[in-house]
C-alpha cells in the first residue's frame, strides 16, 4: 500500500485555514500536476469530500486527500507546515523527487 504522511503542524494549519474559511469539516486536497520550473508541481485546495479513488489520511481530526494519480508521485511523502521570517507555507518532503526548484513548489522525478 502506498503511504502518505501528515505532520501534526500541517494538520493544525489545515484546521486553522478551514476554520477561517468557514469550512470546519473540510479536507485538504493535495495533488500533483504538470508544470512549474522543475516539471511537476504540488497543488493544495480545500475539498468538501473525498472522491472514490482518494487516499484519505487523518491526522489530529483533519483529513488530507490524495488522488490515485498524484499518489504515484507522492508515495512515501510527508506534508509539513513551515514557518519562517520569509513566510509560511506547506512543505512537501518527497523521497521520490530527484530535484526541485528554489520555491519548493515544483519538482522532478
Amino acid at each position: 500500500m502506498l503511504e502518505f504522511h501528515v505532520t501534526p503542524r500541517a494538520a493544525a494549519e489545515i484546521a486553522a485555514i478551514a476554520q477561517r474559511q468557514g469550512k470546519p469539516a473540510a479536507a485538504l486536497r493535495v495533488a500533483v500536476s504538470a508544470g512549474g520550473c522543475s516539471g511537476m508541481q504540488y497543488g493544495f485546495d480545500l475539498a468538501e469530500a473525498p472522491e472514490a479513488d482518494d487516499l484519505v489520511v487523518e491526522q489530529d481530526g483533519v483529513r488530507v486527500l490524495v488522488d490515485s494519480t498524484s499518489l504515484e508521485f507522492l508515495a512515501g511523502s510527508t506534508l509539513d507546515w513551515h514557518e519562517s521570517l520569509m513566510g509560511s507555507h506547506f512543505k512537501m518532503v518527497n523521497p521520490q523527487a530527484t530535484s526541485g526548484c528554489g520555491c519548493g513548489v515544483s519538482f522532478a522525478v
